[in-house]
């Protein structure tokens, strides 16, 4: 996908200027000419910018956080009977970024073209979801945009806590780990190196596990360089795997086998699963079009597949319950679940109940997880560095009393 910058002029000979996302120059200039605009110029974003000096878009992007501020801003705004144009240019002139004004002024022009907008929405898919777009579309024909935003903007936050709070429970044993692998580095490249010349000068016989100690340090302190870029290659190839097809449904995998935390991972899925499906019945779209749109924002492959088997079994006429029952990912209690509220006609409201459910569940698990990582990162630290002190120290101790 590339970005190309344009100057067009509209029915009434405004000028008008933006951007726009696009695989290549020609289907841009379609997308560009269906907004009912005569393009005077255009040329992509990505050459036209400067080599240096130019916005980092790693920096320059619109976060989870803007897009959920952004909804209250629309909900307060519509019930405030502002119209949709001017409510995003009013939105643009005070966006917190300068990528989210640019994409609310993209939004803005569309609107003013005559796009609806969850059209104009949808052509920002970086920034709004396929379950954002639709959401906005079933506010559309149901005429109750004020509430469909306030709908995603709770949505959206929930969904941003608890992947967040997923986020940072990871931080503090990464940051441990990471400080420990450092300081033993360290201490086998620096401290190790002297005291084992030392004890090798005085001539006495050297424990076995001391001399496992040497030996690691020697290995260390010859192949660091070696070792470094070894890490930093096995690095790249992960991220590179990670992208592909095969490599997201393998560590997906291989993330939900780990002990504990397999098992937080699923439950968070689980609820995001649930919370889409609730929260696009209640807005008035079908269950199989949500089952649809889940698959593609539920942020994990396996579910991803899961979801696409359930959409082709239930278009095959299977019900959303059995088509559920064929996958192991699915707990025998979400599919009892489901069995009720197809019975009842009442499915909105018991997936709701299971995502609050399973938002429950991922958050004890996580305070669980947090109140445990701390003293076992003590205990792993103290035995670690408790090793490796003695390994060296006692046979300094020995050489000491014997004088």
């Amino acid at each position: 996908m590339s970005v190309f910058s344009y100057t067009a002029m509209d029915a009434e000979g405004n000028e008008r200027a933006g951007t726009i996302d696009a695989v290549n120059l020609d289907v841009a200039i379609v997308a560009i000419q269906r907004r009912g605009l005569v393009i005077s110029n255009i040329e992509s974003a990505d050459k036209a910018a400067p080599k240096f000096g130019g916005r980092i878009e790693f920096f320059d992007r619109v976060k989870n956080s803007d897009v959920v501020i952004l909804s209250r801003q629309i909900t307060t705004l519509f019930e405030a009977q502002v119209s949709a144009l001017r409510a995003f240019q009013l939105l643009a002139s005070e966006a917190r970024t300068p990528k989210l004004a640019e994409k609310l002024n993209a939004i803005a022009n569309d609107i003013q073209s005559g796009s609806s907008i969850s059209t104009a929405l949808s052509h920002h898919g970086d920034v709004f979801t396929p379950f954002y777009v639709n959401m906005v579309r079933a506010g559309e024909e149901s005429g109750k945009l004020d509430e469909t935003f306030a709908f995603l903007a709770d949505y959206l936050d929930r969904n941003y806590e608890i992947t967040q709070k997923a986020r940072n429970a990871l931080i503090y044993p990464a940051f441990v780990m990471s400080t420990f692998i450092i300081v033993m580095i360290l201490m086998m490249t620096l401290v190790i190196p002297n005291l084992s010349k030392m004890l090798a000068d005085v001539g006495q016989n050297i424990p076995i596990y001391t001399k496992i100690v040497i030996a690691m340090s020697e290995f260390v302190s010859k192949y660091i360089l070696l070792l470094i870029i070894l890490l930093v290659f096995l690095a790249i190839f992960v991220v590179r795997y990670s992208r592909t097809d095969a490599g997201r449904v393998a560590l997906s995998k291989a993330r939900m086998k780990v002990p504990y935390l397999g098992n937080v991972y699923q439950k968070l899925f689980l609820s995001r699963l649930a919370d889409n499906l609730s929260t696009m019945l209640k807005s008035g779209i079908q269950i199989l079009r949500g089952i649809e749109i889940t698959g593609t924002v539920v942020g994990d492959p396996v579910y991803e597949n899961v979801l696409k088997s359930v959409s082709a079994d239930v278009k095959g006429g299977l019900p959303v319950s059995e088509a559920f029952r064929k996958h192991k990912e699915i707990p025998g209690i979400v599919v009892a679940m489901i069995k009720i509220g197809e019975e009842t006609g009442n499915m909105g409201s018991i997936l709701d109940t299971m995502a609050k459910f399973y938002r429950r569940e991922v958050n004890n698990s996580i305070d669980t997880l947090v109140g445990l990582i701390e003293p076992l990162m003590i205990v792993m630290l103290a035995l670690g560095v408790g090793v490796l002190l003695s390994a060296v120290l006692l046979p300094i101790y020995n050489i000491a009393s014997g004088f």
